[in-house]
């Protein structure tokens, strides 16, 4: 028996509710991780205390964010089991094990490490702290690739037969090692840095933009500019090496991705056109208008002038999937990742001009503001990419092997409400609640009167513990947090 079409319909709207909001979060717990890693290595390597005062105050933001992270992502998992139970049922000798590993090699390594970073300044050494961070930027890494893998596993399933219902792994090295993983990770870990660098950016602006401890924060803002462009353009590449990678082994995902109706014109002849823009006729076999440069889809995805895409006109109606949303998503999260590589060249310019020194930097108030108003872009890139890749995969769950309905729970109209309804109270107010906190500590600024934490020998001191004599007189001591 299959589930109520409209309660499909409230589960469906229920579930990318659920993952389009947690999936702000764990980019930049990823992406800031790995910068704050770099922070302190710098204040390691140098001992310049705005390093140290960087680090303590973009640790508060990373704080924030990682608790909604947590929240949301607590929320994603109850909502496999309450929405897709005969499907988080029968890939289970899959899927839960790869969580699993994810809970194990990641999650667990994480929490231990990042209570070290947290809670160890200035009770255990500098570089003891420094190899905490890095281990915290590590298993956020790890996390995202076991992440990936299991969705990459649905997007291109291999190494597993589905038998009785269920998915029986056959091959452990295939299944992981899917088609899809090899490129949708790298671009997907780009993605998180690529909006970590936005935000860093956007918080730096902002205080230069306020003229606020201008010192501290003008150095930040030129290094993630560089870094910015450099990742933005890596970034733009890997997309396509993505957008190859669908083309092979999703095609109708492609398809619709561009708005490609028909593999071949009325004679015969192969001209794939890129749709700029374009809407769907009322029957769906075409686009009723749309604006197109010639061959260009042909160049973007074969490399050659007349090298065939196939259209979706070539699959059975059934397994096509929509086409407005992935159409349109997909062009919103390329437009974003262009237009931010142009903040990124304009700001590396200024900086190539000599006018973002600490003395400069803030009269170019323009820049600043659009730097600081970028901050939302790559999250709407984040979110339209994760559509463009989640509903070109339908109507499967499992690419041509597992429809949607057969994987949904059967939940009457009214338990799907109830669940759409609490759902959406419980991610709202994280969202806001991050929003809330995340502006307020921004506000506060950085704390600039503490005392620099020192090594844990030197808290020690305070102790008045036999090992610590002489450490108050040594000219290099600094007492700690």
């Amino acid at each position: 028996m299959q589930p109520d079409p409209l309660s499909i319909l409230i589960s469906r709207i229920d579930f990318g509710l659920i993952s389009s909001v947690h999936i702000l979060f764990p980019p930049l717990t990823i992406g800031l991780a790995i910068i704050l890693f770099g922070f302190e290595l710098a204040w390691f390597r140098t001992n310049d205390e705005r390093w140290y005062r960087l680090c303590r105050f973009f640790e508060k933001l990373f704080i924030v964010n990682f608790g909604a992270g947590v929240a949301t992502g607590v929320t994603m998992e109850m909502a496999f089991g309450i929405l897709y139970g005969p499907f988080s049922q029968a890939a289970g000798p899959f899927f839960g094990q790869v969580l699993g590993y994810e809970t194990i090699t990641a999650f667990m390594y994480e929490a231990g490490f990042i209570g070290l970073m947290i809670f160890g300044w200035g009770k255990i050494s500098r570089k003891m702290h420094l190899f905490a961070t890095f281990n915290v930027a590590l298993s956020s890494t790890l996390s995202a690739m076991w992440i990936l893998v299991a969705n990459s596993w649905m997007q291109t399933p291999s190494g597993v037969e589905f038998k009785n219902g269920m998915f029986q792994v056959t091959n452990w090295l295939q299944a992981l090692l899917n088609p899809n993983v090899f490129a949708a990770f790298p671009h997907m870990l780009l993605a998180a840095v690529e909006l970590s660098l936005c935000f860093v950016v956007a918080v730096c602006a902002w205080f230069v933009f306020k003229r606020r401890e201008v010192q501290l924060f003008a150095r930040p803002l030129r290094y993630t500019l560089v870094a910015l462009a450099a990742v933005a353009a890596v970034q733009i590449y890997m997309g396509d090496v993505l957008g190859e990678n669908v083309l092979e082994h999703k095609p109708a995902a492609l398809a619709a991705m561009e708005g490609q109706y028909d593999t071949y014109d009325e004679n015969g002849n192969v001209n794939n056109a890129w749709n700029v823009i374009g809407w769907p006729n009322k029957d769906n076999t075409g686009l009723a208008w749309s604006i197109k440069i010639p061959h260009a889809l042909s160049l973007i995805e074969t490399k050659t002038w007349n090298g065939a895409v196939e259209g979706l006109n070539s699959f059975p109606e059934d397994e096509r999937p929509p086409v407005i949303l992935p159409f349109y998503t997909f062009r919103a999260m390329a437009a974003i990742g262009g237009a931010i590589l142009l903040v990124a060249l304009w700001g590396c310019w200024l900086s190539w001009r000599g006018r973002m020194t600490e003395g400069l930097a803030s009269a170019n108030r323009l820049f600043l503001m659009a730097c600081t108003g970028m901050v939302v872009l790559p999250y709407i890139a984040v979110i339209a990419g994760w559509w463009t890749r989640e509903i070109g995969r339908q109507p499967w769950i499992v690419y041509g092997m597992m429809r949607v309905e057969d994987g949904m729970s059967k939940l009457s109209v009214g338990l799907a409400t109830f669940w759409l309804i609490g759902f959406a109270i419980f991610e709202t107010a994280v969202v806001l609640g991050t929003i809330y906190f995340l502006l307020k500590v921004c506000r506060n600024g950085p704390d600039l009167t503490s005392p620099v934490a020192g090594d844990g020998d030197e808290h020690l001191g305070e102790l008045d513990l036999p090992s610590s004599a002489g450490h108050a007189d040594h000219p290099e001591y600094i007492r700690p947090v």
